[in-house]
């Protein structure tokens, strides 16, 4: 893949073309979702615009990041709550 970057999701790497969002990495590497509710729902994006918080996830060890307003980078680890 030309002008990609290489992410972890969940352990496992994905590459992902530039300028890709977490939230859509997640969704390209095939994730049911990024997190659950406090009742045990799947949660996933939802407006991608950072209004919904449905997206959050965890990248490099920061928490509650929202995925669909964050570009993935080389390297990057993405954890997601679930």
């Amino acid at each position: 893949m030309d002008d990609c970057v290489r992410v972890i999701i969940d352990g496992e790497p994905l590459a992902v073309p530039a300028f890709t969002t977490v939230a859509a990495a997640i969704v390209m590497r095939g994730a049911g979702g990024t997190r659950r509710s406090v009742t045990g729902e799947p949660r996933a994006a939802f407006c991608g615009m950072g209004v919904c918080h449905e997206c959050r996830v965890t990248v490099d060890g920061r928490a509650h990041v929202l995925g669909c307003q964050t570009l993935c980078r080389d390297g990057l680890s993405i954890e997601t709550m679930r």
